[in-house]
């Protein structure tokens, strides 16, 4: 039923605290490997699956609900996490993800820039995807381009290279008409969300305009000057909202 599972992971599995880390459109689970070393560093054990139709694993259903039913073995026997994070189609995912969250254990998740609704925009997010996915640029010119170390654009690169644009297709033709904000509004009593909306000048995917209001337990933040690859550009921002046990003083 869950054809060629596959995951990162850090840190060791007695660890206090748990993290599950979902990636986007393209990317991998290696993709994590900054972030993951900084939540092992504060006594994380760090999980990340690769998604259906990336890392070479195969997938014909691309549908939201089926991409979040593939993720379910990582929650048998009532398996829980202190922290969710997705970025970009792993935010949306982790959406879906809540009907299989343990009640009796609080989670915090965190999207960063989730593309929520795409009405108008499908096809101009798709052809850059597209795009970025054929026409692969080197490590250096986008270490020159988009500012990240040289190990977040190494892996970034290689992350392209193990995602067909099959996948890229079916995504989106899946998941016609991509409209995902609803999945905010009735947030369980043992979940909190916080949204890390990248800046709209920086190409942002998504809008703070379409998250709901007044929706309790549910938090938005916008990065200025920040890209969509939050994790990549602005990392202290995701640990920032990680609670972390003070330094005895």
């Amino acid at each position: 039923m869950y054809p060629s599972i596959s995951a990162s992971q850090w840190g060791s599995p007695t660890a206090p605290k748990k993290a599950l880390l979902i990636h986007g459109l393209t990317a991998w689970s290696g993709s994590w490997e900054g972030l993951a070393q900084r939540l092992v560093a504060e006594g994380f054990f760090v999980i990340a699956p690769n998604l259906l139709g990336h890392a070479w694993r195969r997938g014909t259903d691309y549908r939201m609900s089926t991409l979040a039913e593939d993720l379910r073995p990582y929650f048998n026997k009532d398996t829980s996490y202190d922290v969710i994070i997705g970025h970009s189609l792993g935010g949306t995912i982790a959406l879906s993800l809540l009907q299989f969250l343990p009640k009796t254990k609080e989670t915090a998740i965190i999207l960063l820039d989730p593309p929520l609704e795409l009405e108008g925009t499908t096809e101009m997010i798709k052809s850059w995807i597209l795009n970025e996915a054929t026409n692969i640029k080197t490590i250096e010119d986008l270490a020159a381009d988009r500012g990240w170390s040289r190990r977040d654009c190494t892996l970034h690169v290689l992350s392209v290279l193990m995602c067909d644009r099959t996948t890229v297709e079916g995504i989106f033709s899946h998941n016609e008409p991509w409209s995902f904000s609803g999945l905010l509004k009735n947030i369980p009593p043992h979940v909190k969300i916080t949204v890390l909306a990248s800046d709209p000048k920086a190409g942002a995917f998504c809008d703070p305009e379409h998250i709901p209001c007044d929706v309790e337990r549910l938090n938005v933040r916008v990065l200025p000057g920040i890209g969509h690859c939050i994790q990549c550009e602005d990392p202290d921002a995701i640990m920032d909202l990680i609670q972390l046990p003070r330094a005895k003083l």
